[in-house]
Order: C-alpha cells, then structure tokens, then sequence
C-alpha cells in the first residue's frame, strides 16, 4: 500500500491515489475518500445485489470487530476469511475496532485488555485474542488494538497520556505478533493516533506512531460531538505535520459533510462512511447540494469558512461528556430532511431533484413518509440506496473541486443548508502541561518544540 500524491492544495489538502490495495494489489482507491460501511459485512437494508446497482462505490468494505468477534469460532472453523464469508469477494477489506455508529460504554478498558461490544454484549480482547480473531477474519488491513476512551472533554490529562502509552504498547505487541504469523503475510497495520484534546500528547502519539512500521493512521477521538470543531481541525492539522506524506490518513468518526471539509483541509484522507446510515436510521433523507457548476450569482462572494460552522445547527449543544454519545445518532443534522414530518404527506417531489438513484427516480416524498409512517421495511432500504448514492456523490465531487480549483464553490454549495456562527476572539487549541485551555487567535500557526 502506498499514497501517491498528485497535488496538495493550499498546502495541506492531500490529492492522490491509495495504490496497491488487495490481495492481488491491484486495486486503487482515489483521495479524498470514504469506505463502505459493511459492519457486518453487508450494508445494512442492502443486499450485495441491491449494493452493486449504485456507481462510483469505493472497492474498500469497512468491517468491524465489535459486530464480528462473537462469530470467531465460526470463522476458524470456516478458514477462508470473512470476505468469502460474507460475499465480499470483490472489495478490499478493511478492519476497525469498533463499530462508528454505535456507541461505545466507557471504563471498560485495562492496562492489558479493551473491550467491544456486539448483539451479546461486552467481549475482553487481549492482544493475543485480538490478533487471533484477525487470523480468522484475513483483513487486508487493520487497525491495530487501541485504548480510546478519551474523547470525553472532562478527561483529565493523566488519563489521556495513560490512553496513549496503552495504545502504542498494543501496536507494539500487535506489529511482534503480525510478524510472526503466516495468515497475515501481506497484511497492512494501520496506527492509532490518540492523544484526546491535549496537543502534546496529540503530537507525541502521531511521532512515535510513525516510527513504527505502519501502513497508515487511524485518527481516533474526534468524533462528531465529541469536541469542537474548530479544535478538532487544529489538532488534526499539528497532527498531520508530524505523519509521513506517503502514507493515508484514516478519521474515525467523522461524517458530517462540513466535519468533512474541515478535516479534508486539515490533512485528512480516508473517512468511514456511517453518516448516511444514520441519516437513514432516522427517517432522513440526505438533500444537501455539491453542484460545482459556475454560478454568476455567487461568483466573487467570499466563501464561508467551514470552521465557522461550529455549534449553531441542529445538532448543537456543545461536545460530549461520558454518556451522552447516544443522543448524537438521533439528532437530525442541516443536511437532510425529516421524512416522518406530516408536511410531507402530499410532497410528490422525489427527494432531490435531479438525483439519479433509484429512488429519486422511481418514488416520491411523500410515499417514503407513507413507509415511514407504516413501519414498512422498504423504507429504510429506499432511503439507504438514495443517502448511499448522495454522500459517495459528494466525495466524487469533492474529488473533482479540488482537481479544478473549485472548492471555494463546493463549500458555498454544500454549507448554505447549515447555520453558521461567527467565531470572534480567542479559540482553544488543546491544554497544556497544566491541564489548562491553551487559547489563540482564529489564525493560528501551531508550532510546539519536540522536546
């Protein structure tokens, strides 16, 4: 695997292709991109049939091991690997710890041991337990065992440097027994950079992270809700100058069409793709535009900051604390609309005008709200084939803005759905070696000493 940048716009923004990828290494992905969500294997309400009538499908499936690790003597005995398994036999599979649209219960990890939690309950994985369950499932990459129970805003800093000496032994341990094992030849192990709202650790995590013998970064803790937006990108950005050029990115958590600009500025690659699933878990239907086609209304209007777009939208109510990250997958967001809403029952509009997917051009609002209302199951399969196609569209073109210089033009399109604050003053940037708020200007240069 290798990242083989073709251009890097405004000095951070990263455009490329992910090369050999697969078994075969044939297979190629483009940057910016995100995953298929395949938890379990399959798309939740899709068939692989249904799944493969939608274009422009990135070739990597995300599977995870908090939805498959109650399975891992089924898949022993199976011995050819959960893509074969599942059906998968086409993608490039890629393996996380947890699953991005499920919340995870915290305090359940040791010195030794972090846990997961699929349909039976809480699962202790060891190293060795971890790894023999990779055996098992023959990813062709994976994240590496992680303590990442840090994204709290109230966690204090002993807990946070402990989280990122728990999690470089683990990678330490994983990458000793990866070595040695015949089943994983060829495999890719991707690092887990945490480090929570604290930018020292944040920074001594990605450079020791990156002295190992990775393939990639996993960005962990900076999941939607769990921290400020303006924060989050700053870290992100002092982060990304400490990895190597050559190797992905990978955020973790992230999916929000605005989170994704922000971070994609910041250095990001690869993000996970649970955003339209849990549009879709509430009835919604993604409806925001990424047309870049020239506007002269809108030409020469200056455009919006993405990281103006703090708290002031439907999701607002400030960053998580212990608890609360189950409330954030209900919460509709500026980028979609309420099916369940009666104002729709005699909508006979498709969902998007001019969207092309199935849906769009088969059915209307207002039957999606009669699904709805009904509790009938082809509601979420309709809505999970238009949301899918929505949000790999805007990929797709963010892809091409930036291959064109319009991403000026994208973020006009695709934040004049959301509200937007004006940030004034003095913006955190993480804590310092006291545990305090480190604050600074809204253009700021990160620059921390090594020592």
């Amino acid at each position: 695997m290798k990242l083989e940048l073709s251009r890097v716009v405004q000095g951070t923004i990263r455009v490329g292709v992910l090369k050999g990828l697969g078994k075969t290494g044939q297979q190629s992905l483009e940057v910016p991109a995100c995953l298929l969500y395949t938890p379990f294997g399959t798309m939740p309400h899709l068939t692989q049939d249904t799944l493969h009538t939608l274009g422009n499908l990135p070739p990597v499936a995300q599977v995870t091991l908090s939805s498959i690790a109650e399975h891992h003597e089924v898949l022993e005995d199976f011995k050819d690997g959960f893509r074969k398994f599942s059906g998968l036999h086409d993608s490039v599979l890629y393996c996380s710890l947890h699953d991005p649209a499920s919340p995870t219960p915290t305090g359940y990890t040791t010195n030794k041991t972090v846990s997961v939690w699929g349909c039976g309950g809480r699962i202790e994985l060891t190293v060795n337990k971890f790894m023999a369950l990779l055996k098992a499932v023959q990813p062709d990459w994976y994240q590496s065992m992680a303590d990442g129970e840090t994204w709290q805003n109230d966690t204090s800093r002993k807990r946070v440097r402990k989280s990122v000496d728990r999690t470089l032994g683990h990678l330490d341990e994983c990458l000793l027994l990866h070595q040695k094992s015949q089943e994983l030849e060829g495999v890719e192990v991707f690092g887990v950079v945490e480090g929570g709202d604290i930018l020292e650790e944040r920074l001594r995590s990605a450079r020791e992270t990156a002295k190992r013998p990775v393939a990639g970064f996993c960005l962990d803790g900076f999941q939607s809700g769990s921290m400020d937006q303006t924060l989050r990108t700053q870290l992100i950005t002092a982060v990304a100058k400490e990895l190597p050029e050559d190797k992905p990115r990978l955020l973790q958590g992230v999916g929000q069409p605005d989170e994704v600009l922000a971070c994609v500025e910041a250095g990001v690659d690869l993000f996970e793709s649970h955003f339209p699933f849990q549009v879709t878990e509430r009835g919604c239907a993604l409806s925001f535009s990424f047309d870049i086609s020239s506007d002269p209304e809108l030409a020469g209007r200056a455009p919006p900051s993405v990281l103006e777009l703090n708290e002031k939208k439907d999701t607002a109510g400030g960053t998580l604390h212990n608890g609360e990250q189950d409330n954030l997958k209900t919460q509709k967001t500026p980028f979609e609309i309420n099916l369940n809403d009666n104002r729709f029952k005699d909508d006979f509009r498709p969902l998007v005008e001019g969207c092309g997917c199935y849906c769009c051009t088969n059915h209307q609002r207002a039957y999606l709200h009669h699904l709805l209302v009904t509790n009938e199951l082809l509601a979420g399969v309709l809505l999970m084939i238009h949301n899918t196609s929505h949000y790999h569209g805007f990929f797709e073109a963010l892809r091409k803005a930036l291959a064109s210089d319009k991403l000026d033009l994208l973020k006009r399109r695709v934040l004049e759905r959301g509200g937007r604050t004006e940030t004034k003053g003095l913006r955190p940037i993480g804590r310092d070696s006291r545990g305090i708020d480190v604050a600074c200007p809204s253009k700021v240069s990160l620059e921390v000493s090594s020592n």
